[in-house]
């Protein structure tokens, strides 16, 4: 008996030590053996499986979750970027988030000062194949992480974000080749689920895939100053919907989309996509070209329907378009090959109708019909997409 006592007393003190779940709870009981946490500050390395409840929190700089490690945060949780140290949340590659917001509860995370550009947003990396330059598998990132990209597993899972918001985020980096986007995927793939996500006023792209395979429903990006949406590496996410890019002030391309020069790759398909760009936006650089609504270079490829698009003009001397095909091999190898289809599109309070926009003289260049039965897509209001009492779906109504 005595014997028996002494091996289950064994096995829970084992239990104890290879399975730990930190809970950082609202009245601040954080465990002692966990230096990532100072209060209710986050920083560092999270190297233990971690769960953060409803409450407030601050991030300090780069804070990274660990390879086999899951970061599981609850509705309601509002974390603080804080902007003078260089801030961002990056999950390595088989790190995990679990991140499960509601409409009316959503995760939020925001920064000090309320101003774009602030912090480094939200960056994932996963172990889904990519096609960087050249073919390339694998890839240095360009986020200032040094992090190499580029995996095997289509079907790899990064985890869940459902319902969060990230404000302010995305950011040039100083050394003037390195950025962030306010959300960024380095080769995540299909197993990551991605629904219901604001990306609110950034300085980069709202959203950006570098290669992977996942995809993503209910997307908004609001405000972000480079394009709403942009990926490259030959990202190839199948089952993707509504798409709804709101540009204001400044902005570039609602969708810029490369396949870092790949002719070889699998075209991404979305259902559902609306883009509206508010009447006085202007792209980052005065006089800029990158005012049209959807571009495509660099052996870019897309499967889009059901596309509603609204307020591209002329500005500065330069025409926008509702889409733009940047150079004669892509217009080869994607759009004559059908891997470049924007059907069917509905476009209005805009310029060039009718016509596809060609930065080269192109040999077979292609003309779109409005149809009336395209509608903006369809999003449910409330906390999720609401800052400082804005509805940020208004222009959806």
């Amino acid at each position: 008996m005595k014997n028996k006592f002494l091996a289950i007393a064994s096995l829970t003190l084992f239990l104890s030590i290879t399975s730990c779940t930190i809970e950082v709870r609202e009245d601040n009981d954080i465990p002692k053996s966990d230096n990532v946490f100072t209060g209710n500050t986050i920083s560092g390395t999270i190297t233990k499986n971690t769960t953060i409840k409803k409450g407030n929190y601050t991030l300090e700089g780069i804070v990274k979750v660990a390879d086999g490690i899951t970061l599981t945060i609850e509705p309601g949780a509002v974390f603080t970027a804080k902007s003078s140290v260089g801030t961002s949340l990056v999950v390595l590659k088989g790190g995990k988030i679990d991140a499960q917001g509601t409409a009316t509860e959503p995760i939020i995370f925001t920064s000090d000062n309320k101003k774009p550009g602030d912090w480094g947003g939200i960056t994932i990396y996963g172990n889904a194949p990519i096609k960087a330059a050249n073919g390339a598998s694998t890839a240095l990132s360009e986020d200032g992480n040094n992090q190499t990209y580029g995996g095997n597993d289509a079907n790899d899972n990064s985890g869940v974000m459902k319902y969060v918001r990230v404000e302010y985020g995305g950011r040039k980096i100083g050394d003037g080749t390195s950025e962030t986007n306010t959300m960024t995927f380095y080769a995540v793939g299909a197993g990551t689920i991605l629904e219901n996500l604001v990306a609110y006023k950034g300085t980069d792209d709202g959203y950006e895939f570098f290669g992977g395979t996942v995809s993503a429903s209910n997307l908004v990006s609001y405000g972000n100053y480079d394009d709403a949406f942009d990926w490259q590496d030959s990202w190839s996410g199948q089952n993707n919907s509504n798409w709804f890019a709101y540009q204001t002030s400044i902005g570039n391309f609602g969708m810029e989309i490369e396949s870092s020069s790949n002719a070889d790759n699998t075209a991404p398909k979305i259902s559902g996509i609306t883009l509206i760009r508010e009447a006085g936006t202007n792209p980052e650089v005065a006089g800029s070209a990158e005012i049209s609504a959807i571009q495509f270079k660099k052996q870019g490829s897309g499967i889009f329907t059901n596309v509603f698009i609204d307020g591209y003009k002329n500005l500065g001397g330069k025409n926008a378009f509702a889409v733009l095909i940047q150079d004669a091999g892509t217009e080869t190898a994607q759009v004559l090959t059908n891997k470049v289809k924007v059907s069917p599109i509905f476009v209005q309070n805009s310029d060039n109708f009718g016509n596809w926009g060609y930065a080269f003289t192109s040999t077979q260049p292609k003309t779109y019909t409005n149809d009336n039965t395209v509608k903006k897509i369809s999003l449910t209001s409330g906390a999720w997409a609401t800052v400082n009492g804005v509805d940020l779906l208004t222009a959806l109504k």
